[in-house]
Parts: C-alpha cells; sequence; structure tokens
C-alpha cells in the first residue's frame, strides 16, 4: 500500500467519489478508495429492483443547487434531467403543499391573512415556523400555532424524536414558510436527477486509471502510515471508536412496497404530518421519469441509530450539546498527520448534496496547496 497509492480515500459514497475522481484526475494522485459497504455510492445508492423500478435503496435523493461549478462538475459524468420536486402534507386527507404557502392557506380556509402576512414579512419572504410563531399579532400567531401542529409538531416528533424547539434551527429553517405561489420544494437554479441514476453517475467518476476501489473492506486508524495522508468520510466518533460516547444520529427503516399498478400517488413525495407512524410514502417513479408498467414506493420508520447491524446513521442530530462532543472528537483529528474529514458523517453537519460536492472539491484544492 506504501508504495502503490499516494492517498486513500475512506467512504464511496458522494464526498469519497468525488474527492477519489479530483485528486486522480485533476492532481494525478494515485487513489485508494476503501468502502466498507458491497456497493458503491453511500446513502445515494440506487438500483433497479424486482418490479423493475430504479429505486434509492436509502431514501429519496434529489439534486439541487444554485452553484454552477457544482453542477458543471456532474455533468461530467451524467445527464442531469431537469425535475422540479413538489411535496405535500397529508393532513387528515387533504394535500396540502410543502412547504406551506399561499396556496396551503387557502385550503385551510386561512386566505384572509395573506395580506398580513405580506405586509409584516415582505412578498415571496420565506419565513422559519418558530420565527413565526414569536410574532405577537394574534392572527399570525394563532395561525403559525395550527401549521406548527398540521405539518410541524407530530413530524419532527417522528423524524427526529423531539420537538422543533429541541433541533438546531437550521434544520426547522429547511422547511419556512413561504408566501409565495410557487408550490416547488426547493428555490434552486438547477433541480434535477441523473438520468442513468447515482450509481451510474458514481461508476463513471471513479473510472480513472489512478484509482483502485476495494468494497467490503472497513478501515480502522491503525491502517494509517504517516506516509499515505488519508481523507475519511465516516462517522468521526466510530473512527476512535467511541472514545467520548456515541454521536447521535437518526436512521430510518425502509419499507419498501411493489404494485402492478402504474402509479400509487399523485406526487413523487407525500408527508403524513399528522397520521401514520412512518414520516413519508415516495413513489420513485415521478422522480425519474419511467415508463414501467409496475411501481415501488417507500415508506420511512424513522428511529434511533443505536449501531444495530444494518442500521445506517442517516441525519446527525445537531445542537450545542452534539455540536460540544463533536468538537472533542475533531481535537482528536487534529493530532493526527495526514488525515482530512469530508461529508455529513465525518463533519457532522446536515448538508445538502450541492455542498458536499463543493466541500469537497475546495478540500481537494486545499490539499494540492499544501502539498506543493
Amino acid at each position: 500500500m506504501r508504495e502503490d497509492y499516494d492517498f486513500i480515500v475512506v467512504g464511496a459514497g458522494l464526498a469519497g467519489c468525488v474527492v477519489a475522481r479530483e485528486l486522480a484526475a485533476a492532481h494525478f494522485y494515485r487513489v485508494l478508495v476503501l468502502e466498507s459497504r458491497a456497493h458503491i455510492g453511500g446513502n445515494c445508492y440506487d438500483k433497479i429492483d424486482d418490479n423493475g423500478v430504479l429505486v434509492h435503496e436509502y431514501g429519496p435523493h434529489i439534486f439541487h443547487t444554485n452553484n454552477q461549478r457544482v453542477y458543471d462538475f456532474l455533468l461530467r459524468f451524467t445527464m442531469l434531467n431537469p425535475y422540479i420536486h413538489k411535496v405535500v402534507a397529508n393532513v387528515d386527507g387533504q394535500n396540502i403543499p410543502v412547504p406551506f404557502n399561499l396556496e396551503s392557506l387557502d385550503m385551510i380556509g386561512k386566505g384572509h391573512l395573506e395580506d398580513l402576512l405580506i405586509e409584516t414579512y415582505g412578498d415571496g419572504s420565506s419565513v422559519p415556523i418558530l420565527t413565526l410563531k414569536e410574532n405577537e399579532n394574534a392572527e399570525i400567531k394563532a395561525l403559525a400555532d395550527d401549521i406548527y401542529d398540521m405539518v410541524f409538531s407530530k413530524y419532527t416528533a417522528k423524524q427526529w424524536g423531539t420537538t422543533p424547539e429541541k433541533i438546531d434551527q437550521s434544520v426547522t429553517a429547511r422547511v419556512p414558510i413561504r408566501l409565495d405561489r410557487t408550490g416547488t420544494y426547493f428555490e434552486d437554479i438547477y433541480q434535477a436527477m441523473p438520468s442513468a441514476g447515482y450509481t451510474e453517475m458514481f461508476n463513471k467518476m471513479l473510472e480513472h486509471p489512478n484509482i483502485t476501489v476495494k468494497l467490503n473492506t472497513p478501515f480502522d486508524l491503525t491502517m494509517m502510515t504517516n506516509e499515505i495522508p488519508v481523507v475519511y468520510t465516516g462517522p468521526i466518533d466510530t473512527l476512535f471508536n467511541y472514545q467520548y460516547g456515541r454521536l447521535p444520529y437518526r436512521s430510518i427503516d425502509f419499507v419498501f412496497e411493489q404494485y402492478q399498478n402504474m402509479v400509487y400517488q399523485d406526487y413523487a413525495v407525500v408527508n403524513y404530518t399528522v397520521s401514520e407512524d412512518f414520516t413519508r410514502i415516495t413513489e420513485f417513479k415521478h422522480l425519474t421519469s419511467q415508463g414501467c408498467q409496475n411501481t415501488t414506493i417507500l415508506k420511512e420508520f424513522p428511529t434511533a441509530y443505536e449501531g444495530k447491524v444494518g442500521q445506517i446513521p442517516s441525519y446527525p442530530v445537531e445542537n450545542n450539546e452534539t455540536k460540544a462532543l463533536y468538537n472533542k472528537y475533531l481535537e482528536n483529528v487534529k493530532k493526527i498527520k495526514n488525515l482530512y474529514l469530508v461529508g455529513r458523517l465525518a463533519e457532522y453537519q446536515y448538508f445538502n448534496m450541492d455542498e458536499v460536492v463543493e466541500n469537497a472539491l475546495k478540500l481537494c484544492e486545499n490539499i494540492k496547496l499544501n502539498r506543493t
């Protein structure tokens, strides 16, 4: 290993694949990618199931960005088919647009408050639910309480195991109240899906003579040498054998159901914010515009991550306490020569896909600067 490679990249998910490709192709390093799972792609891994449907094995992933550099980078490895993501919340059998917007306001019989909201916050603005709840106007506060109960309270309890007030506000701010009628989930310039799927995109990223991939190969610190730098994308607490305790994550139990129908629901994603034990149903054909006669849906049941066999750490639980715990592990990293971190798990942040790509590209630039 010392003679054959210039870098080791731990993890073949989004961050790891971008880093491996950039180090190999742009900076001419020989790269060994170690992946503990039996496949590349991390949680973005997709495949054709036995129902003939391209499914996302670990829940839906929709690419969206305003970052031209990130968009152009991915275009080197896939065609990106435009896709505008629309989500609804099933509230007592009624499908209400999410994020909650002016159309949603009409549907719950509160359209008369539109002018007041626009006058208070501005036409087209996005307002976090906790900000709306703090408004001193009685009508706005009552509306905020209604929206909180319909869209946020029970859904957050299922998704995060707590109330919105107890998680980092950057998380609840991802689904604000929007004072517009666009009905789209994301507002980014580019919203798209890879034409042949994420796994095929990752395969093309890793197709380079300077890259070697080894699957089913876990990594630990005893494999490090002073000569070969390591870019680590996995959970930071795992790397140090949970020295200071486990960083909390939410995991998801995925239940796939197959139907011999053309479609199951009218939207790609329907959130169940009040009823049901699951948080949402995804129907993949809406994401990928597949023309097959059958359909496959996915129900998601969030649960606490406990490190059990088969459990996947999906979402870091960000708050002041967990940030302090992460920083203790980060101090360990700083003491190790040639160890770099990148990605949602390694950096313990709830990044969007484009943020992961951008961070990976910046890391490669910094590595190159530090080694020249």
